[in-house]
C-alpha cells in the first residue's frame, strides 16, 4: 500500500524554482548531460516557497515517465520560527507503460510543533507486475495486472511530552477495473483483493522525533509505531490490522557528511488482506533495486543505511546498503531467503537554504533486480 510518513517528495528532473518574492534568476548548467537542465528563481523571504516542476523521471515501476509537480514550503506562522518547515506537494506523472499517478502530499507543523499533521489523496491507473506471494518467488514468474486506485491517509499528531507525539490516523483506499490473466497467479494462490474492493480503517501511533531538520537531518532519532484497525465499522469490506514501525538514526559523519539507518517492519494480522494493503518489498525508499512489489506476503522487514555527502557547491554523493525479507508470518521474517540490496547516487541542492535535495540512485539487488532512480528529498 502507497503510503505517506514524512518528508518524501515528488519526482522531478526538469526544475523551475519559483517563489512569492523574486529576488534574482539563475540558469544552471546541465546536472547530467541528455537529462535535465535546472532554471532557477531565489528569494530574499525564508518564509515560504513555491518549488514548480515540469518533471522527466525514470525508475522501474514506470519506465519514462513524464508530468509535473510542485513543491510548497513555509511556516505556519511568522512567529513561530521554533517549528521545522512545513510542506505541500503536488504531482501527476504519465509513463511510457500507460501508467497516470497524480498525488497531493504534505506534512504541516503547527503552533510550535505541538500539532503536526500528515496527509497524502492520490489517485493511480496503473499496470503493474505480480511475481506471486511468498519470499520464494522467482524473476521469471512475472505476470501482467492492472488497476484503478483512490487513496486517502490523513495522520493527525498531538506533542504529549518533549519531542514525543501521539497521534490519530485514517486511512481509505478503492481498488477497481482490476485486470489480471485468468488461471494465472492470482487464481492459483486464491489473491484475496483480484476483484474490486475497499478498505477503511482507524488507527493510533506513537511518535518520538528530534530530527534537526524536515528534508536533510544531519542528527537525531526518529522512531514511529502505529496501528490502523480496518472493520466493518469504519466501513471497511475486508477486516484486518495494519502495524509499521519505522526507526531512523541520523549521525554527523564527518566534515559535511553523515550516516543515516533505518529499521523497517510492516505487519498485518488477519486471514483476509486484500492485494494492495500487504506488504510490498521495494522501490525508491524501502530496498532499493527491487521493482515495488517485487516480493509481496503479510509481514516485511528492512535494514538499510547510508552514508552522504557533500563535495562542492550544491553537489554532494550517496552510498547506501540494506538487507529484508517478507513472510507470511512474523515468525517467518528470518534470514532464510534473505534479500539484500546496495547502491550509490548523486545529490543536487536545488533549494540550499532548505537542504531540498535532487537524488538520483542506482540500486542493485539479488537476482535480475536493479534500477535507476529519480526523485525529490532523500529515502529516509
Amino acid at each position: 500500500m502507497t503510503r505517506f510518513t514524512t518528508y518524501n517528495g515528488t519526482n522531478g528532473l526538469f526544475c523551475i524554482y519559483m517563489t512569492h518574492c523574486i529576488r534574482r534568476l539563475w540558469l544552471s548548467t546541465l546536472l547530467l548531460p541528455g537529462f535535465s537542465t535546472v532554471m532557477a528563481q531565489d528569494s530574499s523571504s525564508k518564509t515560504s516557497k513555491l518549488v514548480v516542476f515540469p518533471a522527466m523521471t525514470r525508475s522501474i515501476e514506470t519506465s519514462w515517465a513524464f508530468g509535473g509537480a510542485a513543491s510548497y514550503t513555509f511556516r505556519a506562522s511568522l512567529k513561530d520560527t521554533s517549528s521545522r518547515t512545513s510542506s505541500v506537494q503536488l504531482g501527476a506523472l504519465y509513463s511510457l507503460r500507460k501508467q497516470l499517478v497524480t498525488s497531493v502530499r504534505g506534512t504541516q507543523y503547527l503552533k510550535n510543533e505541538n500539532w503536526i499533521l500528515n496527509e497524502q489523496v492520490s489517485f493511480s491507473s496503473f499496470p503493474d507486475k505480480f511475481w506471486g506471494l511468498g519470499k520464494n518467488t522467482t524473476d521469471d514468474s512475472e505476470e501482467d495486472y492492472s488497476f484503478k486506485q483512490m487513496y486517502v491517509y490523513l495522520h493527525f499528531m498531538k506533542k504529549i511530552a518533549p519531542r514525543l507525539f501521539a497521534g490519530l490516523l485514517y486511512e481509505y483506499q478503492r481498488v477497481w477495473n482490476i485486470s489480471y490473466q485468468p488461471g494465472g497467479l492470482f487464481d492459483q494462490q486464491q489473491v484475496v483483493g483480484r476483484n474490486n474492493y475497499h478498505v477503511s480503517g482507524l488507527g493510533l501511533s506513537l511518535t518520538y522525533d528530534s530530527r534537526n531538520h524536515a528534508f536533510y537531518p544531519d542528527k537525531g532519532f526518529f522512531a514511529q509505531a502505529y496501528f490502523n484497525h480496518f472493520s466493518p465499522v469504519t466501513g471497511s469490506q475486508f477486516p484486518f490490522t495494519n502495524i509499521v514501525v519505522d526507526i531512523r538514526k541520523y549521525m554527523p559523519a564527518g566534515t559535511d557528511a553523515v550516516f543515516a539507518a533505518q529499521a523497517w517492519l510492516f505487519g498485518n494480522i488477519g486471514k483476509a488482506v486484500p492485494l494492495r494493503s500487504q506488504a510490498a518489498f521495494g522501490g525508491d525508499n524501502v530496498m532499493r533495486g527491487y521493482y515495488h512489489g517485487r516480493f509481496r506476503d503479510l509481514q516485511q522487514f528492512a535494514l538499510q543505511g547510508e552514508y552522504r555527502r557533500y563535495l562542492f557547491n550544491r553537489i554532494g554523493l550517496v552510498a547506501f546498503a540494506g538487507i529484508g525479507n517478507v513472510a507470511h508470518e512474523l515468525n517467518g521474517l528470518n534470514l532464510k531467503q534473505l534479500k539484500y540490496s546496495f547502491g550509490g547516487g548523486i545529490r543536487y541542492a536545488l533549494n540550499a537554504s532548505e537542504k531540498l535535495n535532487l537524488r538520483i540512485d542506482y540500486g542493485i539487488g539479488k537476482g535480475q533486480n536493479s534500477g535507476l532512480y529519480f526523485q525529490l528529498a532523500e529515502a529516509f
